[in-house]
């Protein structure tokens, strides 16, 4: 497997696969709208908060490594970024996608995968996520994915993704484990459009005050 992601670079490429399925009329994102998507509230964990010019540093990092696209989109005017992610590591989109929801909230269980990847992919059992996180597990590339030591009282072990190397101990918490984990509501995907929508009014201001 190539080298390893840092925290903001796997949080970047988690936004841009996550919006590029559940808005894809804001796809691909500008600087201001992918930084809104980074440092979200709601669907995250960690929460972030990074400026743009760490993002646009981890960008011209992914841009290096071919992981991300540069487009100028139908305007012309504002760059825009698109994951190359499913590409360069010859995935099918429903790995891609369970990937993308372990780097934005990371280590869960199967059955909380398979919740949380509803808008992005319809599995149709827990069984079938499990099918295939072994697939990422076994590659003969290297592992992207590991399965982790059950938690004292759970019922089912969490996977973590290997992206960015081995999880840590913090990352394997108990705390996390016993969190219940609820599909994304219809309010949530409106606040995150709403955020999108100010990051772009936010830019297009800016641009006004320019000229």
């Amino acid at each position: 497997m190539p080298q390893h992601l840092s925290a903001n670079e796997a949080r970047i490429l988690g936004v841009l696969i996550e919006k590029a399925k559940t808005t894809p009329d804001a796809y691909p994102l500008t600087v201001n709208s992918l930084t809104a998507g980074c440092n979200q509230k709601t669907s995250r964990d960690p929460v972030m908060s990074l400026s743009e010019s760490e993002i646009q540093s981890s960008l011209e990092e992914l841009r290096s490594r071919t992981l991300i696209m540069e487009s100028y989109g139908a305007s012309g005017r504002v760059l825009r970024y698109a994951h190359n992610f499913a590409k360069v590591f010859d995935l099918p989109a429903a790995s891609v996608d369970l990937l993308a929801i372990m780097m934005l909230r990371g280590p869960q269980t199967a059955s909380e995968l398979r919740a949380n990847t509803e808008r992005l992919h319809r599995f149709a059992d827990a069984s079938s996520v499990e099918a295939f996180l072994e697939e990422l597990a076994e590659r003969d590339s290297g592992a992207m994915v590991i399965k982790l030591p059950r938690q004292p009282g759970a019922r089912e072990q969490r996977w973590a993704h290997l992206l960015c190397g081995m999880p840590t101990a913090d990352s394997n918490s108990a705390v996390s484990a016993a969190m219940p984990v609820a599909p994304p509501s219809d309010l949530e995907s409106r606040v995150e459009r709403l955020e999108l929508e100010v990051a772009e009014l936010r830019a297009a201001l800016a641009r006004q005050n320019r000229e």
